[in-house]
């Protein structure tokens, strides 16, 4: 049986050759056209000794170059290893030689750091190029092979590269682009999030060019850029992490212009603050639907569904064809299911469960435990099936003998006039164990000091729990995907 990520463009190609697939400037690419960039670029690479089963990095900015050269690698029959773009040369050398690429494809602001980290491992870069006379087709591809392996982040230790089916990509850019918003040939989506990671290149690529409809893509996200885009591209669909989410609310207080056709906005990533949330929705005119998944899940695997309920804090209900259930968190030999109410870790299973880390069993045995995926994460499901993420497992915060999450002490901190951006971290403390810290970036204009905000805090929140350290940031330190850094954060604050 045939199932390749390669179809995703392929089918929409031949159902929609004439609309535009993707915009990057003043640039307008059809489907029927990037298609055939693709399969042009495909017969370079294979020009250049790839083939079916062969692995192929990918280091590009967010341009028409990256689905181009991805689903050039698909069409091959080759696997596609997605580089961060933030990673130094040696990093990247790293994932070059652990993935066995034959050939990185880089260009441009990012072709200096491919060129030296492909020297160190002894391999090719590739510039992608559409000259060639393009493959008659794609090269077939069973629904277990190989599509992609993305690399995590590696903040507890080298980067994991998760192996990513060609099931597990189709049936989730299915799922999104069907179930979850309901996209059609008519929907025009704004791609800010970075295709290299699994948000960006499932939800916003893969989901967008299932349905046929627009991808507007952007190198760069500022609030000032996303709002003007959101405006003249007529944007129906946004998706992004909370911080972007926050520059939008930032901008709209400064400039009276909104999109006319946003229907839908989508937050995913990290955990958006309620009243972040609420704020956006206002300004803009939209529903938010938050949803919940990792690189390991493909990712999306749950989800605040129309069909389903829409729950404001909430990740919402499994999406289809996958379980999400919550597991005692103690246990790590044997995955023992919770009732609903009980916290404790959450733990994932269905299509969307990636094939394991490559070349590392010992990690997947541990992070796959009798067939659920141990996420990490502390979440709690009420009576009506709605899942919440509590926190990071590992970010909880003991202070005096108290669990502390700080995604709750956030969440509070977020309603205060003058915060802008509030990330709570553990720092230590000799006679707690632990300390609480709120990070905390204010609105400009504000002007609230440490002692007003602890004062404010107290006052909403329990004894063990409210903030004693404020720490006053002009910004918080961000990955590539929208997340606080919180190791680095703990630096600068401690």
């Amino acid at each position: 049986m045939q199932l390749s990520i390669a179809t995703v463009l392929q089918d929409s190609a031949a159902r929609h050759p004439e609309r535009t697939a993707v915009v990057e400037g003043g640039e307008r690419i059809g489907y029927r056209e990037l298609w055939r960039q693709s399969l042009a670029f495909a017969a370079e690479l294979r020009e250049r000794g790839v083939r079916a089963g062969d692995r192929v990095a990918v280091l590009l900015p967010n341009t028409a170059d990256f689905p181009r050269a991805y689903y050039a690698v698909a069409a091959l029959g080759a696997t596609v290893v997605p580089v961060h773009a933030l990673l130094l040369a040696d990093e990247v050398a790293f994932v070059l030689r652990h993935s066995a690429c034959r050939v990185i494809v880089s260009g441009g602001p990012l072709g200096a750091v491919a060129e030296e980290a492909a020297a160190a491992v002894g391999i090719e870069v590739a510039e992608v190029r559409t000259d060639r006379e393009p493959l008659p087709s794609a090269v077939p591809a069973a629904p277990e092979d190989l599509a992609a392996v993305l690399y995590t982040s590696g903040t507890t230790g080298k980067p994991k590269g998760a192996m990513l089916t060609h099931a597990n990509l189709v049936l989730n850019a299915m799922v999104c682009a069907q179930d979850l918003l309901g996209l059609t040939p008519d929907d025009v989506v704004l791609g800010c999030l970075p295709l290299f990671h699994s948000y960006g290149q499932s939800c916003t690529m893969n989901a967008t060019f299932r349905a046929g409809a627009t991808l507007v893509l952007t190198p760069r996200f500022t609030g000032p850029g996303a709002l003007e885009l959101l405006v003249e591209e007529d944007i129906t669909v946004f998706m992004g992490v909370p911080t972007m989410y926050h520059a939008l609310t930032e901008t709209a207080a400064a400039d009276p212009r909104r999109p006319a056709r946003l229907r839908l906005a989508v937050s995913g990533g990290a955990a958006l603050p309620v009243a972040v949330l609420e704020r956006f929705e206002k300004d803009y005119d939209t529903v938010v639907l938050e949803g919940y998944g990792l690189t390991e899940t493909s990712p999306v695997a749950t989800f605040n569904q129309l069909t389903t309920g829409r729950r404001p804090g909430t990740v919402g209900h499994p999406v289809w064809g996958v379980e999400a259930a919550v597991a005692d968190a103690e246990n790590n030999a044997r995955t023992v299911l919770l009732d609903d109410g009980e916290s404790g870790e959450v733990v994932i299973r269905g299509h969307n469960l990636f094939a394991g880390y490559l070349d590392d069993p010992e990690a997947t045995a541990a992070a796959v435990v009798d067939g659920w995926l141990r996420t990490g994460d502390i979440g709690v499901r009420d009576a009506d099936g709605f899942l919440r993420i509590v926190d990071r497992k590992k970010d909880l915060i003991i202070r005096g003998g108290f669990n502390v999450y700080p995604r709750e002490v956030e969440e509070v901190l977020a309603r205060h006039p003058a915060i802008a951006q509030v990330s709570v971290i553990g720092l230590p403390d000799d006679a707690r164990g632990e300390e609480i810290c709120a990070a905390v970036v204010l609105r400009p204009g504000a002007d609230a000091d440490e002692a007003e905000i602890v004062d404010w805090a107290r006052e909403r929140l329990g004894r063990h729990k409210y903030p004693r350290i404020v720490r006053l940031l002009t910004y918080l330190p961000l990955g590539p995907s929208g997340k606080v850094l919180k190791r680095e954060l703990k630096e600068i604050c401690g």
